[in-house]
Parts: C-alpha cells; sequence; structure tokens
C-alpha cells in the first residue's frame, strides 16, 4: 500500500506517535461523523425554531438551505487549502470556525446572520470532512478505487442527515430546548479541538502552494445566484409569487447576478469554476439524472410531511421514527452499491434504474397509503424504500461524473451538480407542490365536493402523488430503454496527491 500523499506505505504523520496506529484512522472517522452532524440549525426542531424566534417556516427553512449551498460551494478550493495549509491547521481552523458560527446564532434572532453563520459553518464543516477523508482514504480502499470509497463515504454523509435529525428531535424534546443540539454538537466539536491540538502535528508532503489567485468574488456570485433561486420557490407561496413586490425585485436580479456570474468565469485567469467544465458532453445527461433524483426525493417534504403533520397529528417525537428507517435505508442503499459493484460486478445502469424503480415504489405506496387510519408502522416500508434508492442513485451518479470528467475538473463538476441536488431542485419542487396542493385542496371545494378541510388536503395529496407516479413511470421507460457501456472496466484511478500539486503549481506558473 502506497500513501496517496507520500508515496510510502500507509501512515497518518499528521499524529503524534503516542496515539495507536491502529487507532488513527478510526478517529479521523469519528471526527467526520461528528463534522457531518454540525449545523446552525436543524429541520427536526424547526417549529420550537419558530415558536422561540418568532419566525415563519419559510424563514426557518431558507437558514437551514444556507447551509446546504455552504455544503456545496467549497469543492472548488479544497486542494488548493490541503496544498497550503497542514491536516492540523487546517482542522484547528475549521473547527473553531464551526464552534464560534454555532455559538454566535445562539445569541441572535437576525435572520440574515443566522443565513451567513450557517453559510459558513457548513463550508467550514464540509472542509474539515475532507480533510478527514482524504487521510484516510487509502485505509478505506488500499487500491483507491471509487467504487469502494464513494459507497463507504455516503454511508457517513447520508447515514449522518438522518441521524442529525433523529438527535435534534430526541435532545429538543427530552431537554425541553431547542438549542440542546447546538449545545451538544459544540461539546463535541470542543473534545475534537483538544484532541488536534494535543494529539496531532504540523507535517508537508510537499512545498506549499501559495495561496493566491483564488476567485473569491466567483465564490460569492455562484453563491448568491444559487440562493436567489432557493429564495424565490421558498418564500414563493408566501407572497403569492408575482403578485409582491419583494418576490418580483429578486426575480429581476436573479437573472443580473447570474449573468455577472457567468462573466467573470470567462473573463479571468483562473475563474473559481473553469468554464470548460460545462463543457462535457454527458455532463448534462448526468444533471439531468440529479434532477429527477431530487424531484422524485421532494415529495417526502413537499407531500408526505404535510399528510403525517395536517392529517395524522405526528409529534416530533412520533415522526423523529422515520428518521431512524431513513439512516437504515441508506446504509443499506450504499452496502448494496458496494455488493453490486464489488462482488457481482454488473453494470451500472441496472442499479441506476433500481434505484429510481425503487423511489417510484414509495410514490406508488403513499398514493395507496393516503387514508386517515393509516398506522404508522406501514409507513416504515415507503421510508426504507425511498432511502434506499436515494443512496444508490447517490453513489452511482457520483462515480458516473467522477469517470466522464477528468480529475481536474471532478470537484468543479461536485459543484456544478451540488447547484442542483443542494437545496436548488428540492426548493423548486417543494415550492410547485405547495402552490399545487394549496390550488388542489381550493379546487376540491370549488368543485362542490361534500368534503371537510382534512378530506380536500388528502385528496390534493393522492392527486399529486399520483401525478407524481405517472410522470416517473414515463421517466422509467426511458431508463429502461437506455444503455451504456459498463464504466467498471475502465475507471480511472485518483492520482497522488503530491503529483496533483505539481499540475496544480505548473497551471499556476509557479
Amino acid at each position: 500500500m502506497a500513501d496517496p500523499m507520500i508515496g510510502r506505505p500507509f501512515a497518518m504523520p499528521m499524529m503524534k506517535p503516542f496515539v495507536p496506529k491502529a487507532l488513527q484512522p478510526w478517529i479521523y472517522l469519528l471526527f467526520a461523523v461528528i463534522f457531518q452532524l454540525v449545523n446552525v440549525t436543524y429541520m427536526g426542531n424547526m417549529h420550537q425554531m419558530m415558536g422561540a424566534l418568532s419566525i415563519m417556516r419559510e424563514d426557518a427553512t431558507f437558514i437551514f438551505l444556507c447551509g446546504v449551498v455552504g455544503v456545496a460551494m467549497p469543492f472548488p478550493i479544497l486542494f488548493r487549502l490541503k496544498f497550503r495549509f497542514t491536516n492540523r491547521s487546517l482542522l484547528l481552523f475549521s473547527v473553531s470556525g464551526m464552534i464560534l458560527c454555532i455559538l454566535l446564532s445562539l445569541f441572535t434572532e437576525s435572520i440574515p446572520i443566522l443565513c451567513v453563520l450557517s453559510y459558513a459553518c457548513c463550508f467550514m464543516k464540509l472542509m474539515a470532512t475532507f480533510e478527514c477523508f482524504s487521510n484516510i482514504q487509502l485505509w478505506m480502499t488500499p487500491k483507491r478505487d471509487f467504487e469502494i470509497f464513494f459507497p463507504l463515504l455516503y454511508i457517513v454523509i447520508l447515514g449522518d442527515m438522518s441521524i442529525a435529525g433523529w438527535l435534534s428531535q430526541q435532545l429538543s424534546f427530552y431537554c425541553e430546548n431547542y438549542h440542546a443540539m447546538q449545545y451538544f454538537i459544540v461539546s463535541l466539536l470542543l473534545m475534537v479541538l483538544i484532541f488536534i491540538y494535543t494529539c496531532t502535528q504540523h507535517f508537508r508532503f510537499m512545498r506549499p502552494l501559495p495561496f493566491l489567485a483564488i476567485d473569491w468574488l466567483g465564490l460569492l456570485l455562484w453563491s448568491a445566484t444559487v440562493l436567489q433561486v432557493i429564495w424565490l420557490f421558498t418564500y414563493g407561496e408566501y407572497y403569492n409569487w408575482s403578485d409582491s413586490r419583494m418576490w418580483r425585485t429578486v426575480a429581476c436580479t436573479l437573472p443580473i447576478t447570474a449573468c455577472f456570474a457567468w462573466k467573470r468565469m470567462t473573463h479571468i485567469h483562473h475563474p473559481y469554476i473553469d468554464p470548460r467544465a460545462f463543457k462535457y458532453k454527458t455532463l448534462a445527461a448526468i444533471l439531468f439524472f440529479f434532477v429527477v433524483e431530487e424531484w422524485m426525493n421532494s415529495t417526502h417534504n413537499a407531500l408526505e410531511s404535510v399528510f403525517t403533520g395536517s392529517i395524522l397529528h405526528y409529534g416530533m417525537l412520533t415522526s423523529s421514527q422515520f428518521s431512524i428507517i431513513g439512516w437504515i435505508g441508506s446504509v443499506s442503499g450504499c452496502l448494496f452499491c458496494l455488493w453490486w459493484m464489488k462482488m457481482l460486478h454488473l453494470k451500472y445502469t441496472p442499479l441506476l434504474t433500481i434505484g429510481f424503480a425503487l423511489m417510484l415504489t414509495y410514490q406508488v405506496m403513499m398514493y395507496f397509503y393516503i387514508t386517515p387510519e393509516l398506522n404508522i408502522e406501514r409507513l416504515y416500508i415507503p421510508t426504507f424504500v425511498r432511502t434506499f434508492g436515494y443512496a444508490i442513485f447517490f453513489c452511482v451518479l457520483t462515480i458516473y461524473l467522477e469517470e466522464l470528467m477528468p480529475f481536474q475538473h471532478f470537484f468543479m463538476s461536485l459543484t456544478i451538480a451540488a447547484f442542483i441536488r443542494n437545496g436548488v431542485v428540492d426548493s423548486i419542487s417543494s415550492g410547485i407542490y405547495s402552490h399545487l396542493l394549496h390550488y388542489q385542496t381550493a379546487d376540491n371545494f370549488a368543485r362542490g365536493l361534500m368534503i371537510d378541510a382534512p378530506q380536500s388536503i388528502m385528496l390534493a395529496i393522492k392527486y399529486l402523488y399520483g401525478t407524481t407516479c405517472l410522470m416517473g413511470c414515463m421517466f422509467m421507460l426511458l431508463l429502461m430503454l437506455w444503455h451504456v457501456q459498463p464504466i467498471r472496466s475502465t475507471l480511472k484511478r485518483i492520482p497522488y496527491w503530491n503529483k496533483l500539486g505539481q499540475e496544480m503549481r505548473k497551471e499556476l506558473a509557479y
């Protein structure tokens, strides 16, 4: 086994000698799990946050989505950070920054400040997570095989998404304080910070690359563009869409921001996102699959949550049970991908079809489950099926993306894909479903049906689930007819970090 940084047998030289070598990679894996739990706000205790701060559901959602965008944006500079600063410096900075952002969020009620803190906290969360996984990648897969690495990576990422929701709901309920999750996370981060300060040391595997020629303005412009799209569809129903002057103002400024971002990208020497990253002919197809994936998954928040909340009247503690089922489904889906690709050595396209079929199965099951007498146990299987299929889509599409793009543009393509999968399509779908739900509910009354309000809402939800099923069946047919040669036989290998740094140094003319 050769270390991807120094070309010697696997080791973690950033750890001090007294730390047992057998525990070193496990410690960094544990750190990554903790980092993925970090956030300024959690959707699991959104109602408590709304009551305490006297804010709207849209405000709490947008604050959370600012963090989701923050996770999406650091990818293009992750290696620049790695080649300039040591692992110890990056972890000390990012962990300290996360602690500071969370603590500041406890003492402010300003929505703009909370949005900025959420974005910055999650930006540093990804920096810290990357530092941990980049140093234990060879331990996870000695041959640096992405067919192994990505399923294991998404076990942590997707699994923590479910666990964070469950944990925040449990702590908020039993501690009777919606800040309990933040206090718990800060405690964990302080322990991580103490360990890093006492048990790690500075280590460089190559001459540091000057931290210059970073397009920070491009980063801000792309972030503003994505956040404007999210804002439009998050607040659209509240402001009655184009009837509001504020909504129209944001809608008119969106093309201007996007134009500035694109023009800057195409007119400077080192843009934040290289325009060549948009020109790969296969990228459009992968982005389309990400759109479909997020659209199919959005019915969980847009329709199922309305059904369980307004019709079945599930409380916070009851709803938290679905997070556990979701965690089981996500982990099972990632392990299934690993078994399919490494044990059976089968093509990716059938695996992608299986993943979408499972997500479509969820829509069909929910269509028949929309009844006021539904037992909670009957929702366990749809939740498991949905998260199982979602994990398959996530793993396979990321592997497709890595194979079909050169490595120097791969991390940029992750940010491009994150424009779609990190909040944008979900907010667009949720906004559209919310509008259609209100329209269908009112239309049921307008047609003179002898029903009350809950029955009208159930009919509207059932109608939208049925429409989603029909559209999903059409896409399923397209997917079954689509044939792609197995990427498995030509899968690229990730270059050594020091070689990648040398190539980046030449490109930057240092």
